[in-house]
């Protein structure tokens, strides 16, 4: 994806705000709890903050959370459903936050969409020496046959290798670096997965899927084609066809450490 695409895919989710905080996922405490447990401490950054699906699993552990999020209409969702947070307009290349002020740098579904060659360094910048720096995924679990199913039906627009546990590790494994000669600013990687889910019907899981970049992006025709796909093969099977269903999900952590 070249930079004009990148753009128009993360600057897609405004106009789907409300829609992105009914129906995202949040993230598995175990997966928030590990990107945090070599932490020195309790001051938390959620970079790219969304509507607030991960801003709302740090308060629950009791962390000291700044959310940073570019998006004016899902920032003002953020601020709506978690008053208490301070919660700011900026991105990850301009944080606005001072030197060393926080001990970790959290992105939930949101580190593919950074500019690492001025991110990374502005990430270095807020941290205090040693912090941490981890992204997070919430993965469809295609270990699962009709989730595998679910996933090839979708196309890779909607589902795609960054999404399943099959590929996530080799698509995120440098997403922590630049992709220029600027030097690095964080350490060797760690990845771990946490089982996970999602109470989901055919209509939600469908709506769901609509709120993911590669689809908001299509044109109305083939969004329509896709997301019809979609629900003809969820009626199709016994496992989505009728009320609700877990949809298996598991919470993927890429951790480094600044250097």
């Amino acid at each position: 994806m070249d930079q004009d695409e990148r753009l128009l895919h993360s600057s897609s989710f405004g106009a789907a705000a409300g829609a992105y905080a009914e129906h995202r996922p949040d993230y598995a405490q175990a997966a928030v709890r590990w990107a945090l447990e070599p932490a020195s401490g309790p001051r938390v950054l959620d970079l790219g903050a969304g509507t607030g699906k991960l801003t709302a699993t740090l308060v629950a552990l009791g962390a000291e959370v700044i959310a940073v999020e570019p998006d004016p209409a899902m920032l003002t969702v953020l601020r709506r459903s978690l008053p208490a947070v301070r919660a700011l307009p900026g991105s990850a290349e301009a944080i606005p936050l001072p030197d060393s002020s926080v001990d970790a740098v959290l992105a939930g579904n949101a580190m593919h969409w950074f500019d690492m060659a001025v991110a990374g360094p502005e990430i270095a910048r807020v941290l205090a020496p040693g912090g941490i720096l981890a992204g997070l995924w919430n993965l469809m679990d295609d270990q699962v046959e009709w989730v595998a199913g679910l996933a090839r039906v979708s196309g890779s627009a909607a589902i795609g290798p960054r999404d399943t546990p099959a590929s996530w590790r080799a698509e995120t494994a440098d997403m922590h670096l630049p992709k220029t000669g600027v030097a690095a600013r964080f350490g060797w990687p760690e990845q771990a997965e946490f089982p996970h889910g999602q109470r989901r019907t055919a209509d939600s899981l469908v709506a769901t899927i609509a709120t993911r970049a590669g689809v908001l992006v299509m044109p109305e025709q083939e969004q329509e084609a896709t997301l019809g796909r979609i629900r003809a093969f969820l009626a199709s099977r016994p496992e989505t066809a009728r009320g609700e269903f877990t949809l298996p999900i598991l919470t993927g952590v890429l951790r480094v450490r600044r250097r």
